[in-house]
């Protein structure tokens, strides 16, 4: 069987200038093109359909009857790109609904503090941020959420973003607890102390295995499940713990005891799925974050 074969709009377009407008010198002034644009585009749609479209005059080219027959076929297509035009350019501003945003705990009162969300809903008052905090990482494919801003580098290579700062860690204890214990005085020093270690989904976390693989013999006094939870217990004066500078630092009841630790630096991302980044509402509350970067590295590291 013969195929029809495929059509090219632009080529489309040309016949339907020239079908308006009496020639194809008036039809070029229409698009904006020149005179042999407009013969090639037609020479191109004739050979692909096999067929003459136009017939040759003084003036240039009329539509053939073949071209008189299918003109209101090609209108037709004209009107349903037009339709379809009109639809994407709604969808693309159809800044309504809810950006879905997952982030570790104790950010969340930074990230608000930084007025990033406020100025995000000011600029775009049909959309809301709702915050889907967990320790653990949500899978943005299954729709758990929109966009994440997660530390450690990305894992899933399905996601999409972009580096926004660095995580540091340090070692802290509370200055009650410094008055009782001392500080230690390297990370080997930390066998001598008692030490807040991580439970639950925070067991695989980089920081509990580094203390695991520095103090082989530590000595746990407590575990926690979550990051403002081993806040609190290094702020009770139990034991000493790594956290982020980010935390450590903004108890004034808390006191660095060893420096930043190489080995727990990580990279604070924001991530989504290339689908959803291609989403009117998820693509205006990505852009907007990158343009106001430096508040979120306000917000992430201080």
């Amino acid at each position: 069987m013969h195929n029809l074969p495929m059509l090219n709009w632009s080529d489309l377009r040309h016949l339907i200038a020239v079908a308006r407008h009496g020639s194809t010198l008036a039809a070029a002034k229409a698009l904006g093109v020149n005179q042999s644009t407009v013969h090639r585009r037609l020479a191109v749609l004739e050979s692909a359909l096999e067929l003459s479209l136009v017939r040759r005059e003084p003036t240039g080219y009329r539509l053939s009857e073949i071209g008189e027959t299918l003109i209101d076929q090609v209108l037709a297509v004209e009107t349903s790109i037009a339709v379809l035009e009109r639809q994407v350019d709604a969808l693309k501003n159809d800044l309504r609904g809810v950006v879905r945003l997952t982030c570790p705990e104790p950010t969340v009162p930074r990230i608000a503090a930084t007025g990033l969300i406020d100025r995000f809903h000011q600029r775009y008052s049909g959309l809301a941020v709702e915050f889907v905090t967990s320790d653990r990482y949500l899978d943005i494919a299954k729709g758990e959420a929109d966009v994440a801003f997660r530390s450690g580098e990305p894992v899933d290579d399905s996601l999409v973003g972009r580096k926004i700062c660095d995580s540091v860690w340090a070692v802290y204890a509370s200055r009650a607890y410094v008055a009782r214990h001392g500080r230690p005085a390297s990370v080997a020093g930390l066998g001598h102390h008692a030490l807040i270690g991580f439970d639950g989904i925070m067991k695989n976390h980089r920081a509990a295995k580094w203390l695991a693989a520095v103090v082989p013999d530590a000595r746990i006094v407590s575990r926690s499940t979550g990051m403002l939870a081993t806040v609190s217990a290094v702020k009770s004066g139990v034991g000493v713990a790594p956290l982020p500078t980010t935390l450590g630092d903004a108890e004034v009841d808390l006191v660095q005891v060893l420096p930043p630790v190489a080995e727990l630096t990580r990279s604070w991302y924001v991530l989504t799925h290339p689908d959803l980044r291609k989403t009117p509402r998820v693509a205006a509350f990505v852009d907007h974050v990158l343009s106001d970067i430096e508040g979120l590295r306000t917000a992430l590291v201080g």
